[in-house]
């Protein structure tokens, strides 16, 4: 049995500031994480892409912020439990037993959840021979943008991803960005700087009809509401149409749920179980906003909550 201050569930960005914000409250945590490696979705889904809200750091990346917050906390010395997921929790003595898929057992008197939306995959791209160049000419995140240098990319989707992703790889490639409708979900900013670049081709109202080509991809036909179609020379395309998000287990330990997410107060972030608080995209509360920002906030004032019940003698 492990035995430590705070159990943390998620490796994302958030999961990992609460690590510095307990570290340097003398807290130790243990991170558990069903990924392979620390960054949640900004490691997973935008690893290459910008990111421009996190103060003091006018751009930044997804894997550059995930590098830097390593380091951040790299003095607390920190286990991580990768390739892992909790699947059990129960309280003994006003402490935590929190059993893994893995059969590892920690015992602790804080859990800070830090899931983001949980486990979660790409929504698929419903195309006849699409699972043929899923991996190979169809991805739903981008890993490597340079392997798309002075390609033809068709981009389908109304919301950040698809008009961060447009607006950066114009720069390198011919783009085409293609949404079933008018009116975009994401940034206006973004759109307008798409239309003032005048190097991506925006088709609304189509949705994808059929892929053309043998190994890999040629072409495709797209297909307006109206039936009309058009046929657009491409080498890969990028699908950005949302996550379907799983929570697992947790729906399972008997906290306040609100539709996928958790509530908790905004005193501590505390959920309504005495020592398990959530932070970042899994938590709900009056006037939340899903930004990475708002979860390190989050973080912060957790650290504090959990610091009462792993050192209840002590004053901070």
């Amino acid at each position: 049995m492990i035995k430590t201050d705070v159990v943390i569930i998620g490796a994302g960005p958030v999961g990992l500031f609460a690590v510095h914000q307990l570290g340097i409250k003398g807290l130790k945590s243990e991170v558990i994480d069903n990924l392979d490696k620390a960054g949640g979705q900004c490691i997973e889904l935008y690893p290459d892409k910008p990111i421009y809200d996190i103060a003091g750091i006018p751009k930044c990346t997804g894997e550059e912020l995930t590098k830097n917050l390593l380091k951040q906390i790299k003095p607390f010395k920190t286990n991580f439990h990768f390739n892992e997921r909790v699947q059990e929790i129960k309280n003994e003595d006003d402490k935590w037993i929190v059993k893994t898929n893995k059969n590892k057992v920690f015992t602790s008197p804080n859990i800070i959840i830090a899931g983001g939306v949980g486990s979660f995959e790409p929504r698929k791209l419903y195309v006849k021979d699409n699972e043929k160049y899923e991996g190979k000419n169809i991805f739903y995140s981008v890993n490597d943008k340079n392997k798309f240098n002075g390609k033809k990319i068709s981009i389908f989707g109304g919301g950040d991803s698809a008009l961060d992703w447009a607006l950066e790889l114009s720069k390198i490639a011919k783009v085409t960005l293609i949404h079933r409708r008018e009116q975009f979900r994401g940034a206006p900013h973004t759109l307008n700087e798409l239309k003032k670049n005048g190097k991506v081709d925006i088709k609304t109202k189509y949705q994808i009809s059929s892929i053309q080509g043998d190994d890999n991809i040629k072409s495709i036909i797209i297909k307006s509401d109206e039936g009309k179609e058009i046929k657009i020379e491409t080498d890969y395309i990028l699908s950005f149409f949302g996550l379907i998000m799983k929570l697992g287990p947790i729906t399972e330990w008997g906290l306040n749920m609100d539709k996928k997410t958790i509530k908790v107060n905004t005193q501590n972030f505390e959920t309504n179980k005495k020592g398990i608080f959530a932070i970042g995209d899994i938590c709900s509360y009056p006037g939340k906003l899903k930004l990475i920002l708002s979860g390190f906030h989050e973080g912060a004032l957790a650290a504090r909550g959990c610091f009462k019940y792993a050192k209840p003698d002590e004053k901070l």
